[in-house]
């Protein structure tokens, strides 16, 4: 799963527009592939101009901060865009002709992001539902409070990097001198060292657990769409901030209403003395039955839009504006068991129509004949 974007640039989820920019000029200087030694360098700065697309444009931030990175599929786009023009990309060579790269402090390992599927019905999407979701995931171990560390004993500086994270080397480029740095080999990055762990947790600072927790999910939702939960997902380590919880919507199909974006479908059959003559009937929609007027030579594939009985549209932050319609579709049933009786009337009604198949080319056509038939209309 991706990275969040807030964490790739070193920001709170709060940050201003100023601090994400000048997050993405430090990080950008430091990981350009013009300028820096590191390995790994080039997807990084392809990371980081990703997350500065999205959280620089005040669109593509809500939807994310709502729906993660399902709510902007796309946005990114490695080396292509992102930099808000040339004057930021003059800035960036400047700051790296003028500066050295500085390497990132590492310190305590993040919490990682999980994920957890959920069913609901199709009312439910309709409508948003409250659901209770059950997961597993690291929590800060109790008997440590999370330092990883046993009793009587604390973390203490790593003495290879000094607490850095990191260990650095000089050396000399067409830039000039530049200061390449690498995770400390000694701590693996977080820039201390246990020399008594934690039993309960083995020195981690965090121990799995199940956890509970009631979800939102707004109406008008899609199949596959992701909600964010900030904060839900596994500790972090050593109190580094905690990882997310995206939660996948999955929705059960209907028995009879289908979803066309924001429309709801409905296919209904009437016979065909509905069909000729008209009536007044019932329809199912997700508010509760109501009436529709049919009127008389409905044809098959007549449309009836029913408006404002559709899906919530959903915007980016959650909230709706309106709902889309339901659309019903008429299909005029031709019976295929018939009584004594029933048999009669068409037999009578076709001695009316006569038995010729003819272009219709004005007049009164069939269905006018078989309404004044069946209204007992005809000589």
């Amino acid at each position: 799963m991706p990275r969040d974007y807030y964490d790739v640039l070193g920001v709170a989820q709060g940050a201003d527009e100023g601090e994400i920019k000048s997050a993405f000029r430090r990080l950008a200087r430091q990981y350009h592939p013009d300028v820096s030694q590191e390995a790994g360098a080039e997807e990084k700065f392809k990371e980081i101009n990703e997350a500065y697309e999205v959280l620089s444009d005040e669109d593509k931030r809500a939807r994310y901060d709502r729906f993660g990175h399902a709510g902007v599929n796309g946005a990114g786009s490695g080396f292509g865009g992102g930099f808000g023009g040339f004057e930021e990309i003059f800035d960036i060579f400047n700051s790296a002709f003028g500066e050295q790269p500085r390497g990132r402090r590492r310190g305590p390992a993040a919490g990682r992001d999980r994920r957890v599927d959920v069913t609901i019905d199709f009312v439910e999407a309709v409508f948003g539902v409250e659901k209770e979701i059950e997961f597993q995931r690291l929590e800060r171990c109790d008997a440590c409070a999370g330092t990883g560390a046993g009793a009587d004993s604390r973390p203490s500086p790593c003495g290879t990097c000094n607490g850095s994270g990191e260990v650095r080397q000089v050396q000399q480029t067409f830039l000039g001198s530049m200061v390449r740095a690498q995770t400390c080999p000694n701590c693996g990055g977080r820039g201390q060292v246990i020399s008594n762990p934690c039993r309960n947790c083995d020195g981690s600072g965090r121990r799995r657990k199940r956890a509970v927790l009631n979800v939102k999910i707004p109406a008008g939702v899609s199949e596959g769409i992701q909600i964010q939960v900030r904060g839900d997902g596994d500790a972090g380590e050593q109190g580094a901030p905690p990882g997310n919880l995206f939660v996948v919507v999955h929705v059960k199909e209907h028995y009879y209403f289908k979803r066309q974006e924001n429309d709801i479908v409905l296919d209904i059959g009437i016979n065909i003395a509905q069909a000729t003559l008209g009536d007044r009937i019932q329809v199912d929609t997700v508010d509760g039955p109501t009436d529709l007027n049919i009127p008389a030579g409905t044809q098959t594939g007549k449309v009836f839009r029913l408006r404002g009985k559709g899906i919530p549209r959903l915007r980016s932050d959650g909230s709706n504006s309106g709902r889309g319609d339901q659309l019903v579709y008429v299909q005029v049933e031709t019976p295929t068991a018939l009584t004594e009786r029933q048999r009669h009337l068409f037999e009578q009604l076709a001695e009316t129509l006569g038995r010729e198949n003819k272009p219709q080319t004005g007049g009164r056509g069939l269905w006018s004949k078989m309404a004044d038939f069946l209204s007992g209309e005809d000589d």
